[in-house]
């Protein structure tokens, strides 16, 4: 009885803050209008028409033989990148967490390939495999003399991915292997085990969830990838490329709706079995963390081919990604590599530059504090509050993850050129700035409230709810109390935010206006055209905007965040 009127005085004096009530009602009609609402609309589009509830779009897409191949591809691809991915993420994180490393730069090396893809466009690999491997490749033409080799397909695709999506899969598997507890796997070690059983035996068991969840983030990443394929798939259709073509060379927009479907239909499912069941499970396995430190493999019959196999394999990615200011600093690639600017140039003098990058940076810098301060105000509501509708803000936040950009384009598309917002208030949203801004929070916004739910989870209520006591209301406890001291976390969404929407391509590509120039939708047109050494040029100056942002976020961290140390 008491519990019951506890929780009813809680009620209360939630209700009774007019601040909390206001923020939750704003947030459950941005996230209805801006995830929900254009993916209601893609279903409505394809089930109904003119005649009603029906299913003839969905039968009219699956007699295309273009259409049925763009599933087999994209299945086919996606398991064979998040198998690969998973193997070479394990490779690593096994050789950081148990090997004894002799030298610092093969550390140094395993933090430059982590943090390589968070910093660079989606396709720059594709670009990158293109010089090295194609008709007019370094290796491939000048080492090899190969000279009728096709980087194009699904190998192609496949590769690339791979090199981009492993580091996520070694960031995760180097968290989960740091918290096996070392007695476990000593204590088999004890008994005569060799290392190699001990791994099978013991290891591996205990990860195996963290290995399937690792799997099914870049499966999910995988099929959802729009640039890549559309630069280095060739003829090679997927689900991705098809649903951007059937909408821009088509016009067929309800075949493309039925067709996002289809591929928000996959992502979903997988995405539930990894966020709901992979990962609980991981986590259920792996509590706590290591009791004490772990000794690590000095055998050199161990350490030496794992070292080289990680050194190799990083070398090249870096190598990849050491192509791209070279392609833009090279006269013609693969025929005259005599150094010129001349490609930097023409991308401020002939192909709006400055327009391209003005309008990228300044779209991306709008969004960027806004997707922060949203990511930890639903955080916030998340983890130290209760109320009904707290489940629901969590979800669908989290929802964004699982849409692929395209499908989330022609959502938009859909939602804002025509629905229930052709004409209103909402009227002048489809093709202003506002809808990419919006396009880019959405995008975004899981990653930031993932990172804010983690940092939250690790402060004491007791030092808010003193606060309340004196007085303050909701949004002066969340200004002065829980965002500064979740700072580090803030700043590294904002950064994290900032780069995500700089470099985004498939979402935004739809929804692009002559209006507006931006640097990848530039970069991707320019790679398509074959024109390399301009795609190269807007490459660099976005990778260098990209990375200087990230290391200013790490020193801002290093000085002035939560975490710092004191002397």
């Amino acid at each position: 009885m008491a519990g019951k009127q506890g929780a009813r005085l809680d009620r209360q004096k939630f209700y009774a803050d007019p601040v909390m009530v206001t923020t939750i009602a704003v947030l459950i009609a941005f996230l209805t209008l801006f995830i929900l609402y254009p993916l209601a609309i893609l279903l409505v589009d394809s089930f109904v028409t003119e005649n009603g509830f029906t299913l003839d779009v969905f039968r009219r897409i699956m007699a295309m033989s273009n259409f049925r191949r763009a599933i087999t591809n994209t299945l086919k691809v996606g398991f064979l990148v998040g198998i690969a991915s998973a193997l070479i993420g394990l490779l690593f994180a096994y050789v950081e967490v148990y090997v004894e490393l002799k030298t610092r730069l093969l550390g140094g090396l395993f933090k430059v390939v982590s943090m390589l893809p968070v910093v660079s466009p989606p396709f720059v690999l594709s670009l990158s495999m293109i010089m090295l491997f194609g008709k007019s490749g370094i290796i491939t033409r000048y080492l090899l003399h190969i000279y009728d080799n096709s980087v194009y397909g699904f190998w192609g695709i496949v590769i690339v991915q791979t090199l981009t999506f492993f580091p996520v899969c070694y960031m995760m598997l180097k968290g989960l292997l740091k918290n096996i507890d070392p007695s476990l796997e000593e204590a088999a070690r004890d008994m005569g085990a060799s290392r190699f059983t001990v791994f099978t035996t013991v290891t591996l068991p205990l990860i195996l969830p963290g290995l399937g969840n690792a799997f099914l983030v870049t499966f999910i990443e995988s099929i959802a990838d729009f640039a890549n394929p559309m630069i280095i798939g060739g003829s090679y259709d997927t689900l991705a490329t098809t649903i951007y073509l059937q909408i821009t060379g088509a016009y067929d927009k309800q075949g493309a709706a039925a067709m996002a479907v289809v591929l928000l239909c996959i992502t979903l499912l997988m995405f539930i079995v990894q966020k709901y069941y992979l990962e609980a499970k991981s986590t259920a396995t792996l509590s706590g963390k290591a009791s004490r430190a772990r000794m690590l493999i000095t055998d050199r019959s161990v350490t030496a081919p794992l070292s080289a196999m990680c050194m190799l394999m990083a070398l090249f990615v870096i190598l990849m990604y050491i192509c791209v200011p070279f392609g833009a600093l090279f006269r013609t690639w693969g025929y005259d590599f005599h150094l010129t600017t001349k490609w930097f140039a023409q991308v401020f003098k002939r192909y709006k530059g400055f327009k391209a990058f003005r309008d990228s940076f300044l779209l991306s810098l709008i969004a960027s504090p806004i997707t922060a301060l949203l990511s930890m105000i639903i955080s916030y509501l998340v983890v130290k509050r209760n109320f009904k509708s707290k489940g629901f803000i969590e979800a669908v936040s989290m929802l964004a993850m699982a849409v692929p950009g395209t499908v989330l384009g022609i959502g938009y598309i859909r939602g804002f050129s025509g629905g229930i917002f052709h004409t209103g208030l909402l009227q002048g949203l489809y093709g202003s700035g506002a809808i990419l801004i919006i396009v880019f929070i959405v995008r975004s916004l899981p990653t930031g409230t993932r990172s804010g739910i983690s940092a939250l989870r690790q402060i004491d209520k007791s030092i808010e709810e003193s606060a309340y006591d004196m007085g303050a209301d909701s949004f002066k406890v969340f200004m002065t109390v829980t965002l500064p001291l979740i700072k580090d976390s803030f700043l590294s969404g904002l950064v994290t935010a900032f780069v995500r929407s700089i470099t985004a391509i498939s979402a935004i590509i739809l929804l692009v206006t002559p209006q507006f120039l931006l640097i990848t939708v530039q970069i991707n047109e320019f790679a398509e055209k074959g024109a390399y050494g301009i795609a190269c040029a807007f490459a660099t100056i976005l990778i260098a905007i990209t990375y200087s942002s990230v290391l200013l976020m790490n020193l801002f961290i290093k000085y002035f965040g939560t975490s710092r140390t004191t002397e």
